[in-house]
């Protein structure tokens, strides 16, 4: 496997150990991140979403990504761009999360 693929499962690792305080799944199977881009430079693009625009986790989800991406063997920095479109909804939960969570 070539260098990039094992940093961009490393970072997908990560991710996945990302929670919001409110609910029992990460964040990757809550369907909240929307792009994950690796530039040259080492430098970690994240576009992700919250819940609802209000959620008061929001800051601490961030950072919590942030540092644990970061923390990846090789990423010099994380940039963590917060959308709020398309809106989140419950369809882009995994099955997992659906699963979990008692959607199915």
């Amino acid at each position: 496997m070539n260098e990039f693929l094992e940093k961009e499962e490393e970072i997908l690792k990560m991710l996945k150990t990302v929670f919001d305080p409110e609910i029992p799944v990460n964040v990757y199977d809550l369907g909240l991140i929307y792009g994950i881009e690796l530039k040259p430079n080492n430098v970690c693009e994240i576009t992700m979403t919250l819940t609802a625009p209000s959620c008061p986790a929001g800051d601490f989800i961030v950072e919590d990504i942030r540092q644990k991406v970061g923390s990846v063997d090789g990423i010099k920095d994380v940039n963590v761009n917060l959308v709020f479109e398309p809106e989140w909804s419950k369809d882009m939960m995994s099955e997992e999360a659906k699963l979990e969570l008692g959607f199915l």
